[in-house]
């Protein structure tokens, strides 16, 4: 039986007139799966180590967590809303410079937290890691898909992983390093450490040649609806699909991105954050256990679900993760004020919530191609942006009624309405719309 990672044996179109390893990179495709997984890793602090940097930062500035967390809403659009600009010059140019440019924006825009003494540079250094994080991200998904025509659930999944769970091993130290040596110290130090890395990385980065998808399918049944017409970007807004599609990220992403900004105010509020907690023998306090193992799950549900949707279908797999996603806000909601309901709920939050990275961008490449991929997956990222905006909103619900409770009520909410718009409107809507693109 083969396993998920196996590569399948090239059918004879794949040598029809192509010269041999024309689709060959000197690591292999799983080489470039592999470079995007470190990249990936290396920025995921940015958004999900933020959290352990509000209350330090509001503790010697005293500017408020709302304007603190501005930051993290400016962090998340430039990092979602310029990737369709930046896929654009992946698709033209390919992947080696945009990351290399995007690697060191990363660094630039850390070092700037560092120094950072009002919150307009506050604001500017999230502008800059954002861009930086959203060339990197782009890329290495855009490049992910390309390379994986076959497995795409899967190969955005590991990809994606990286950034979710990349943050995970990181967690501790961080966290030690603020209390040891400052805020300002941990900033410097991990965003020059993490922005070298991929710069390194990126010189090894490549594309396939044109055809490639159609040689690696050629004779495979899948049971997710692919096209073989070619759409950009242009053509792909002026469709009904993708604006439903855009809707069900915005409304999933909406409440992932709220925990993650917002996860140590929360514990906080609920006086866990300190409590220890003992699991399988570990005993963490219940925020740092929380952040470890959100971590964690948050990555591996974007190569699991991802692997899942290959089998069953994009669709079918959406329902169950955003089923779930539904559930565990809210029971969340009502049980966060235990120490041991709060890590293992956060947990289950996060992994019914990552997913999302993978889904999104597999049914885009499939539902509008490969050619442009990385432009078109990166506009359909560009929801994760408009669904930041929803984060001061969330917040303004907290801070007049003084409680979590109609956060979590309506981020729930949102996940049961992506649900059932997955089962009963995009499944059989892009069903027909591939049909007419075969």
């Amino acid at each position: 039986m083969a396993t998920p990672f196996a590569d399948p044996v090239p059918g004879p179109t794949a040598a029809v007139g192509v010269p041999a390893g024309i689709d060959t990179p000197v690591l292999g495709r799983w080489g470039q799966l592999a470079l995007g997984v470190l990249c990936m890793s290396m920025i995921a602090n940015m958004q999900y180590g933020w959290t352990l940097f509000v209350n330090p930062i509001n503790d010697k500035y005293q500017w408020g967590k709302p304007a603190i967390q501005v930051a993290f809403t400016i962090f998340v659009l430039t990092e979602t809303w310029l990737v369709p600009i930046e896929g654009w010059f992946v698709d033209r140019y390919g992947p080696k410079v945009v990351t290399l440019i995007g690697g060191a924006l990363c660094a630039l825009g850390w070092t700037m937290n560092a120094y950072a003494e009002s919150l307009p540079m506050l604001y500017a250094a999230a502008a800059v890691g954002g861009i930086g994080a959203g060339a990197v991200y782009g890329t290495c998904v855009g490049n992910a898909l390309k390379w994986f025509p076959d497995r795409r659930g899967l190969a955005a999944g590991l990809t994606a992983a990286g950034f979710g769970a990349g943050s995970a091993l990181t967690v501790v130290p961080i966290a030690a390093m603020i209390r040891d040596s400052g805020y300002e110290h941990t900033f410097l130090v991990f965003g020059l450490g993490q922005g070298l890395i991929v710069m390194i990385a990126s010189l090894l980065l490549t594309a396939p040649r044109a055809g490639y998808k159609d040689r690696m399918l050629a004779g495979r049944a899948t049971p997710n609806a692919v096209t073989r017409r070619q759409y950009g970007p242009s053509e792909m807004v002026r469709t009904p699909v993708f604006w439903l599609m855009y809707l069900m990220f915005v409304l999933m992403a909406a409440g992932g991105l709220m925990a993650t900004a917002s996860l140590a105010p929360i514990a906080k509020d609920f006086k866990v954050d300190g409590v220890p907690v003992s699991i399988l023998g570990l005993t963490l306090p219940a925020l740092t256990f929380a952040l470890t193992i959100d971590r964690i799950l948050n990555g591996v549900t974007r190569p699991f679900f991802g692997w899942v949707s290959d089998r069953i279908g994009r669709e079918n797999t959406m329902v169950i993760a955003f089923t779930i996603e539904g559930v565990g806000i809210l029971a969340l909601g009502l049980l966060a004020h235990n120490p041991f309901a709060f890590v293992l709920l956060t947990g289950l939050v996060f992994f019914a919530w990552g997913e999302i990275y993978s889904l999104f961008p597999s049914t885009c490449a499939d539902t509008y191609g490969d050619q442009k991929a990385t432009a078109n997956a990166g506009l359909l990222y560009t929801a994760k942006g408009t669904a930041s905006l929803l984060l001061p909103a969330f917040l303004l619900i907290q801070s007049q009624t003084g409680s979590w409770q109609n956060v979590f009520y309506l981020a729930s909410g949102m996940a049961f309405l992506a649900a059932f718009l997955a089962l009963f409107v995009l499944k059989p809507m892009r069903a027909r719309f591939v049909a007419k693109s075969l």
